[in-house]
């Protein structure tokens, strides 16, 4: 069974809401609604149903993709790993811990230390650099 995004879900959501708009509409006219709740003297038009319900929808269109967009974004920037620009200790459901430990803890592995090539390189060139001094 595919879970739902939360994309899918506040869609989903807006959508049953701007439905009942739609609904509520339609009961309105069809029902005499003002007249069951307070006894006023209603004429039902069923053109101004007609008539608000594709302005209902033209106002649902944007909005909902407008929301799509903006949980689609923060969906994806609350992806990203927290380090902190100092000690290089990430970020997991507010705890730093340091980087053996997520790889740790997140994927099961376990981590061992060694130098890259970039980095040895550097180094050797400050050795041979202080040794010449």
């Amino acid at each position: 069974m595919k879970t739902r995004t939360p994309v899918s879900r506040i869609l989903l959501c807006e959508g049953i809401g701007f439905l009942a708009i739609i609904a509520l509409s339609w009961l309105n006219e069809l029902s005499d609604l003002p007249h069951v709740i307070s006894g006023v003297k209603y004429i039902p038009n069923r053109w101004e149903s007609a008539l608000e319900t594709p302005i209902v929808l033209l106002v649902a269109i944007p909005v909902m993709i407008f929301s799509k967009r903006l949980v689609s974004r923060l969906h994806y920037l609350e992806g990203f790993l927290r380090v902190c620009a100092w000690c290089k200790k990430l970020e997991q459901d507010s705890e730093w811990m340091p980087l053996e430990k997520f790889f740790e803890k997140q994927f099961q592995t376990k981590t061992s230390h060694g130098m890259c090539p970039a980095c040895m390189a550097e180094i050797k060139a400050k050795r041979k650099k202080s040794l010449a001094a």
